[in-house]
């Protein structure tokens, strides 16, 4: 295998490592907020069923980013070296700052940013730019109206019960948490095994674009590990800034984040977890009461999200700019 795809791949595990370390949060802010369970044991439970996921839903994430985002003259290995490098930097900016940025976003705005710098606009397709677009915003607004309909369903089916009812919604997060981990390492593996399939097939390992088995080991073996570490300033935004999540509000966000991104997952639609999973719990929030949401922390998170696609670009850009003057 040719030592430029080899430097490819290694970059785009630490992408999928440090995707898993911050989205972990994602998964196990509301189960550990409500006290459904410990931290140690909800990241052991969403490690195992991250690693999972890719195995079970198929690689139809993989293919749309991997094969539909960009023309076939500009799949070539510095594109999508600068791609990712351009996600890490930004990924590392907003985890060090304690914000629940979009790895989703960052990625694509990489890729884009990249091709732009190389080989101009044209050569992003846009049909497939459209698709990665839709799926990333329209995601969000279902995680919330999910999410508050999830929690009004229960509070209606519960008004009749005595307060044990949190009991069993305690356990029944139990199982929410390990879908919505199934659901994260489906469509967030599969972005690092688009990524790694178009390496080996611009650098010729492969020829046509076909996920092999062991790219789809390794980019789940990485996001597990990155979920078993933690993300831990950002649990703390996602499980207490909101508001003070109870069991109730954690079952009907866990089922909202779950349900939209496996639905997603099979359709072909990379989406992000963090956007899903924040506004499914403010969702779930302001079934209750608006009034209770903190809304300018929500406010702060739709900030990053926005900045997000052309700052990861911009970077991409540069990155590739300065790989091509490095000969």
């Amino acid at each position: 295998m040719p030592p430029e795809v080899l430097v490819l791949i290694a970059i785009a595990l630490l992408f999928d490592f440090w995707n898993g370390l911050m989205d972990s949060a994602n998964v196990v802010a509301t189960v550990i907020s409500s006290r459904a369970l410990g931290p140690r044991l909800s990241l052991l439970l969403a490690a195992t069923a991250n690693a999972a996921g890719p195995f079970i839903f198929g690689t139809a994430v993989a293919r749309t980013v991997g094969s539909e985002v960009i023309a076939e003259n500009a799949m070539t290995i510095p594109v999508v070296i600068a791609a990712l490098i351009g996600a890490i930097l930004w990924n590392i900016i907003t985890f060090t700052l304690g914000i629940p940025s979009s790895s989703s976003h960052a990625l694509i705005g990489g890729m884009v940013g990249a091709v732009w710098a190389g080989y101009g606009f044209d050569a992003v397709r846009v049909d497939g730019l459209t698709k990665v677009l839709v799926a990333l915003f329209v995601s969000p607004p279902l995680g919330m109206m999910a999410g508050y309909l999830m929690v009004r369903l229960l509070r209606f089916l519960a008004s009749w019960s005595s307060p044990r009812v949190n009991v069993t919604f305690q356990r029944g997060q139990i199982l929410t948490s390990v879908a919505l981990a199934l659901a994260h390492g489906t469509n967030d593996a599969q972005k690092t095994m688009g990524i790694i399939t178009l390496g080996l097939l611009a650098g010729g390992v492969i020829d046509r674009f076909e996920v092999p088995a062991w790219v789809i080991g390794i980019s789940a073996g990485a996001i597990s590990l990155g979920t078993l570490l933690g993300g831990w300033r950002v649990i703390r935004t996602l499980g207490h800034r909101f508001y003070k999540i109870r069991p109730i509000h954690g079952l009907g966000a866990q089922s909202a984040s779950a349900g939209v991104i496996i639905g997603a997952s099979l359709l072909g639609g990379p989406v992000s977890t963090t956007q899903v999973v924040s506004s499914s719990i403010v969702g779930a929030g302001a079934a209750q009461r608006a009034r209770m949401v903190r809304w300018n922390v929500f406010g702060n998170i739709l900030v990053a999200w926005v900045l997000t696609i052309p700052l990861a670009g911009l970077v991409g850009a540069l990155v590739y700019s300065l790989l091509q003057w490095l000969g």
